[in-house]
């Protein structure tokens, strides 16, 4: 994303994007999945390039929760193949978008970030449509907010996905746009 001369995010395609949490193994896992499996109903997924990724070191090398897992295989979507992984320096180069899960995870990244990508980071929900708040961390607590956690990730990705379809229908004339 790039700022045009007045301020204004441009509409430049976003081609990839990285969502982050805490312990990359509940919420960014799940919403790299769902993400990817909403951008293939549209006939989108094949142009975007998806990851998640942890702020903490904690479980590198871990599957996804189990729980996440079996949310989402209820739903019809695998991620049972992801490795948590902590994010890297290149990961601010290589993501034109890095949507964090709540703003504990935002503020983390933007500390991070070199200075000129810190536009790169934003909150995912509030991102996707427009509603600031947090995707609660679920590890605590039971199923039922797992699947609360998957509603929160299934419809901020729909709506994700339609700002990513009004986006590559805009031609890169570098001109401002209002609505994305």
């Amino acid at each position: 994303m790039h700022k045009d001369k007045s301020g204004s995010m441009s509409a430049k395609p976003i081609n990839s994007i990285l969502f982050v949490c805490l312990g990359n193994i509940c919420r960014s896992p799940l919403a790299e999945g769902v993400l990817r499996a909403v951008l293939a109903e549209r006939g989108l997924g094949h142009d975007i390039l998806l990851d998640s990724a942890a702020t903490s070191g904690w479980e590198v090398g871990s599957a996804p929760d189990p729980r996440s897992i079996a949310v989402a295989v209820r739903h019809g979507v695998d991620i049972s193949g992801q490795t948590a992984r902590k994010v890297t320096p290149q990961d601010f180069h290589r993501f034109d978008l890095i949507l964090g899960m709540d703003r504990s995870n935002v503020a983390d990244l933007k500390a991070l970030a070199p200075a000129a990508m810190r536009d790169r980071v934003q909150l995912f929900l509030e991102f996707a449509h427009g509603k600031a708040g947090d995707v609660p961390d679920p590890y605590y607590d039971g199923a039922e907010a797992f699947a609360s956690v998957y509603r929160m990730i299934r419809e901020a990705s729909e709506a994700l996905a339609t700002r990513l379809e009004v986006r590559a229908s805009v031609p890169d004339s570098g001109q401002a746009s209002s609505t994305i």
